[in-house]
């Protein structure tokens, strides 16, 4: 009997918020005069944890600016639990930069950012390796659409952060970017340029950014394609590194156990050992579609993989917090979500349905995508199309909202729950141009959000009646398709819409 209240016990409070490790010595008694009452009487002890806060309170990360001579945007936060330091340089040369130095070079920043620990003219890849893991320090280097990153963690030790920040600065300033490495990437490249061609979802997300931004520099493909790596050489990626990954094209993020008065001086010591250069061209205005846009891929399967989406908005837009709510709510929150009752619990037409909200320098992607059987794609995107028209429309539901901003708020700690994390979102941040104090401001906007911001926000970003579609499937009526898009609108006429159809790959697809 007695072990049986032992296991009552520990269920119910394990199924709390509380462990056995946060009793204290004092409440020793307490437990032992629970256990020798009856289980009802531990429930009734927990149960009276719903006096306890439902909200608790999670302070941001103090975030520094830390002034330098050449004005290169500078944050910091001083951690001191562990003897580690996060540092990020994030260059504003990703692949929407890779035209800033040939026409149709795309993949250049992709290929540099590989190449980049693969030797100089002093030290081989093998020792340029060695000397990272003798200093027991992680370093990476990466190509995204925005941003060209380099990261370096190690300890805040100076016989370990020194030589480790040294040797960051020499690949930066004399990677050879040699041949036979890129000889290698390429290899490795067409590899995986291959399997693209028999992975649908990959096929699917290419032409979606193709099919929304056209000629701006988003759409193409971060790793480039067949034929625009080809042409790369050493020469364009030193032309690249000494264009672009300069002091005046980037910001600094340190996270970890410095003071104020070393996390300066080490960045003192990064720009004073840095090229110097100018700042890369900001990018133009991808242009907005004013009607419906149906591109479709043949594949051949008995499923058919969906993307439907338009163009988004900047990072820094006022309204973004309102429509990261929104789209929490209508698809990004798993089985509570709008789209996944939609789609999967009510008729079973898919496993899962997501939206996703991107936001960029320029114009991001709101989009959603999923997975169904060819037989009910037709009656999925018509689901999935009402459903988006009448959030938009319809009243936001309060209840929906509180328990969606909770969710938010519950979860945000999670973004600065360690130094690498903390180090992320400074360089974000400071990417973006936000403010220093965003963590903290972020928090209470979430919390003060209304159901009538969110609304507006809806209405005036999200628009039904010009999304492009992008169906990899085996076969699509199209113009069935229109139709049926154009009765959920309530357009009784479809040959008012103009509709771009495209009826066979395009062939960039295979790059």
């Amino acid at each position: 009997m007695q072990k049986l209240k032992y296991t009552l016990l520990i269920s119910a409070l394990l199924c709390s918020t509380w462990s056995f490790a946060e009793l204290e010595p004092d409440n020793q008694a307490n437990v032992d005069s629970i256990l020798d009452d009856t289980p009802l009487k531990s429930i009734t002890t927990l149960q009276s944890l719903k006096n306890l806060s439902q909200q608790k309170s999670y302070q941001a990360p103090f975030v520094q600016e830390l002034n330098n001579p050449q004005k290169v945007r500078t944050l910091f936060v001083s951690t001191q639990d562990l003897p580690i330091v996060d540092i990020q340089l994030t260059f504003n040369a990703g692949s929407a930069q890779d035209e800033n130095i040939a026409k149709g070079m795309y993949g250049l920043s992709n290929m540099a950012a590989r190449l980049m620990t693969e030797g100089t003219e002093q030290y081989t890849a093998k020792q340029i390796a060695s000397t990272f893991e003798g200093l027991g320090a992680k370093f990476s280097v990466n190509a995204y659409r925005d941003m060209f990153t380099v990261r370096l963690r190690v300890l805040s030790d100076p016989n370990k952060l020194n030589p480790a920040v040294d040797m960051m600065l020499h690949i930066l300033k004399h990677a050879t970017f040699n041949n036979s490495g890129l000889n290698l990437v390429l290899n490795n490249t067409k590899v995986g340029q291959k399997q693209i061609q028999e992975n649908p979802n990959r096929l699917m997300g290419i032409r979606f950014y193709r099919a929304i931004y056209g000629t701006h520099p988003y759409a193409e493909p971060s790793v480039g394609t067949n034929a625009s790596i080809q042409k790369i050489t050493p020469e364009l990626l030193v032309q690249f590194r000494n264009k672009l990954l300069v002091s005046q094209n980037m910001n600094i993020a340190i996270t970890g156990n410095l003071t104020t008065e070393q996390a300066t001086n080490l960045s003192h010591l990064l720009l004073q050992n840095l090229p110097q250069g100018e700042k890369a061209p900001e990018l133009p205005e991808p242009l907005e579609q004013a009607d419906f846009n149906i591109q479709f891929i043949p594949y051949q399967s008995t499923q058919a993989n969906i993307m439907i989406g338009h163009l988004g908005i900047t990072r820094e837009n006022p309204d973004r917090i309102a429509l990261e709510v929104a789209n929490q709510m209508f698809g990004g929150s798993g089985f509570n979500s709008i789209l996944m009752k939609e789609l999967r619990v009510k008729r079973g037409y898919t496993y899962g349905a997501y939206s996703n909200l991107t936001s960029m320098q320029s114009r991001g992607l709101f989009s959603l995508s999923y997975a169904t059987q060819q037989e009910q794609m037709m009656d999925s995107i018509r689901i999935a199309h009402q459903a988006l028209r009448d959030f938009v429309q319809q009243p936001i539901q309060r209840k929906q909202l509180e328990e969606t901003k909770e969710g938010m708020l519950r979860s945000f700690p999670m973004s600065f729950s360690s130094n690498a994390n903390i180090n992320a979102q400074l360089a974000s941040i400071g990417f973006y141009h936000l403010p220093a104090d965003y963590l903290s401001q972020y928090q209470q906007q979430l919390s003060a959000i209304t159901a009538k911001q969110v609304q507006a926000a809806l209405q005036k970003h999200i628009r039904a009646d010009r999304l492009t579609f992008v169906i990899v499937a085996n076969t699509l009526d199209q113009p069935a398709l229109k139709k049926m898009l154009n009765e959920n609108l309530g357009n009784t006429s479809s040959s008012e819409t103009k509709t771009m159809l495209s009826e066979k790959t395009d062939t960039k697809d295979k790059g």
